[in-house]
């Protein structure tokens, strides 16, 4: 398969590295000529992965047209608030049957469309075409090989099924989903439970705390999903329990260590610059907030993280507010 990956991020360069492994010739679409000639020429992207060799079959360049010409698989990886304004330069160069991929996990602000909405509505790319991996995808384990699994969903069964054997190696395991809403909001979601988890590790609070956030995170994700016809039983797999759990525990997550630095009373802007990469849930608490009130659903750790990312809240403060709530059955 021909294939063509949009964005050098870290899960970008790792999924291309992925597709590489299968059996797959990739082009890298960077931004920046330095990176793309360093894939181009060295095989590998050291300001995303360090030290990760991507295999001869993946490529880099900075021409889109290039990157996308011939492609039967076009996966994008950039920041989910970006999609929109990069689309509509993009969609014209995208071949007229490729299945396109989305990795982003977020809501969009303004319109709180999920990413495949947004790939739809902007590419003119019909539903079925629109293929979303999510699950436990922390990059640079993928990277390395250890072994994972995701999800692949799409409305299309068959075209799900071509994806799935595209991105099956003997390290990364992906299994099939038709529920697209479902997987979109659970990576979306975890990204802002993983906040308030990294403000909790922050001021020190204990494993019952964070088993907590953990497991009514999740139930505040299950009660969007219902709502907007996700199948509940999508929250406790891969998409959901399993990219909550990767995302809330492991350092790696830049979620939970953007929300420690909150938690020890960084700004916005100086957690920025510490780690150095895109917090999706700091834009996307403000997005699914308001997904959640236009729905009717209470999301109260949601809230909570909006008002320390927004309003200045101290995270102490928003602990104390989440516990002095209304006493309701679980």
């Amino acid at each position: 398969m021909k294939a063509a990956v949009i964005g050098s991020g870290s899960w970008g360069t790792a999924f291309a590295k992925v597709l590489g492994e299968a059996g797959s010739e990739v082009r890298m679409w960077a931004r920046r000529e330095a990176v793309a000639t360093e894939i181009r020429e060295k095989g590998s992207n050291e300001g995303s992965l360090p030290g990760i060799r991507l295999g001869p079959t993946v490529t880099g360049t900075t021409d889109l047209a290039e990157a996308v010409t011939g492609a039967e698989l076009i996966a994008i990886a950039v920041p989910a608030q970006t999609l929109r304004g990069n689309l509509a330069d993009w969609a014209g160069s995208f071949p007229g049957d490729a299945t396109v991929v989305s990795l982003m996990k977020g809501i969009e602000l303004g319109t709180l469309k999920r990413m495949s909405e947004v790939i739809v509505e902007t590419a003119g790319v019909a539903p079925d075409r629109v293929v979303v991996v999510s699950g436990p995808n922390l990059a640079p384990e993928i990277a390395a090989g250890q072994p994972t699994a995701t999800v692949v969903a799409c409305s299309d069964e068959s075209r799900a099924r071509q994806v799935q054997h595209a991105l099956a190696t003997p390290h990364f395991r992906p299994y099939t989903s038709d529920d697209v809403i479902g997987c979109e909001l659970g990576g979306a979601c975890k990204n802002v439970i993983a906040l308030a988890y990294g403000m909790a590790v922050a001021i020190g609070l204990g494993d019952n705390t964070r088993a907590s956030l953990i497991t009514r995170g999740l139930a505040e994700t299950a009660r969007l999903g219902v709502a907007l016809g996700a199948d509940p039983l999508t929250f406790a797999g891969l998409a959901g329990l399993g990219d909550l759990v990767a995302s809330c525990s492991s350092p790696l997550a830049r979620n939970r260590t953007f929300g420690e630095h909150l938690g020890r009373g960084d700004s916005l802007e100086q957690a920025q610059i510490a780690t150095r990469q895109t917090a999706e849930g700091v834009k996307s608490c403000l997005s699914i907030r308001d997904l959640a009130r236009a729905n009717g659903v209470e999301m109260p750790i949601v809230e909570q993280v909006e008002r320390v990312c927004h309003e200045g809240v101290d995270p102490r403060v928003a602990v104390k507010l989440l516990m002095t709530r209304e006493m309701k059955p679980e």
